[in-house]
């Protein structure tokens, strides 16, 4: 079988894919011993609800909670209710607050490891310092009633309230001191939510890392670790090398992210990557393989799946979650490309012509068969005819 793709230049191709995946599915999910790894899970769409971009989300929960037992049987954790699972891009706290309950049973039924993103996103018009505090707190609240650990997320209110560093500091230092147990401090950069210009009181990213790094001071015991999504590895290596003993630092960087979780002489990142949600059971195996320190090998596996990552990420970030729901329906985890707020139409065919191209090449899919058929019934609802 091949293919007739579009190319960015409006050029028609051949394309034949390949037939075999490079992963196998696991055996039993061992667990990863070298890194912590979480995957920022998607969320899936109810593709037969009547709904409009303004609706409340409206979720397939069925096949949500599958692709976290699929994420869980690689040996992966779940990052949940994150920027992935479009937090503030369709889903809104109420669907967020469901995913979170329904996420945590389902992690304690199997033994997975999760972690539930924390913000402030029930607060839709503009907010004083006392209520971006309340919002966040009541989200601790619930995360911490379902046994899941806390991910403090970045907060668009506290951004657009905050007159500079001390209300970040008062914020976040009045969060930890009453977190029931360490916490994940996550620094989304404006790249993934224009929104978030400025966090931590300065665009300067240098005075950003100082306030950052003063919140984590004050409070060691309260902080597991730090979720970087900078894209930047050089100012990543630079705050992970002065972070507290204890305090871990996961990349956030769908970018750099081998040579990160890989390390140096000085320390490693683990990682918490909205990547891994497609890249899941290959990510598993390259940390397996360093987990025996072999770092070469982990870098063989892992580095070629940076081009893929960077097509997904590339510019506006934000609309990454669109080539991610793509590669999941390409993969088999769903029935159908849709996604909740309509983001399905985020993406050019182009662009989402190449994600197929590379994540066949790396042997992401399952059944690549499956990926071709869908792949080629896409092309022809856009009058490229297979």
């Amino acid at each position: 079988m091949t293919l007739l793709l579009p190319g960015a230049d409006g050029t028609l191709r051949r394309y034949t894919p390949r037939t075999t995946p490079a992963v196998a599915a696991p055996e039993s999910a061992v667990p990863l011993a070298s890194r912590t790894v979480l995957s920022a899970a998607h969320v899936v769409a109810d593709a037969y609800a009547d709904v409009s971009p303004d609706s409340p989300a409206a979720v397939d929960w069925d096949a949500t909670l599958a692709f976290r037992r699929h994420l869980w049987s690689h040996g992966l954790g779940v990052a949940e209710a994150m920027d992935t699972a479009q937090r503030g891009m369709g889903l809104d706290w109420a669907g967020a607050a469901e995913l979170i309950r329904r996420s945590a049973a389902e992690a304690r039924a199997v033994g997975g490891h999760i972690a539930c993103g924390v913000g402030t996103d029930q607060l839709t018009a503009a907010a004083s310092l006392a209520e971006v505090r309340g919002a966040y707190e009541e989200q601790l609240a619930l995360v911490e009633s379902t046994g899941a650990q806390a991910i403090l997320m970045a907060s668009r209110a506290l951004a657009a309230t905050a007159r500079g560093p001390e209300d970040y500091l008062e914020v976040y230092g009045h969060l930890l001191r009453q977190a029931a147990e360490p916490v994940i401090l996550h620094w989304l950069g404006p790249m993934f939510d224009p929104a978030l210009e400025g966090y931590w009181g300065s665009a300067d990213l240098d005075a950003a890392t100082e306030t950052f790094l003063d919140v984590i001071a004050t409070h060691p015991d309260k902080v597991d670790g730090i979720k970087v999504s900078l894209l930047d590895a050089d100012r990543e290596i630079a705050l992970r090398r002065r972070l507290p003993d204890g305090v871990r630092c996961y990349t956030g960087d769908d970018f750099n992210y081998p040579e990160l979780i890989a390390g140096d002489e000085r320390g490693f990142s683990h990682a918490l990557l909205g990547i891994f949600d497609p890249l899941g059971p290959l990510a598993a195996q390259a940390v397996r393989i360093l987990d025996t320190g072999d770092v070469k090998g982990f870098r063989e596996l892992l580095d070629p799946t940076v081009e893929l990552s960077r097509h997904l990420f590339q510019t506006p970030t934000r609309f990454y979650k669109t080539g991610v729901v793509f590669l999941a329906w390409l993969a088999g985890h769903q029935d159908h490309f849709a996604m909740v707020g309509g983001h399905q139409s985020a993406r050019s065919l182009p662009h989402l012509t190449r994600a197929y191209e590379l994540a066949d090449s790396l042997g992401l899919f399952p059944d690549p068969a499956l990926a071709a058929s869908r792949m080629a019934a896409l092309l022809n609802v856009y009058g490229v005819a297979q």
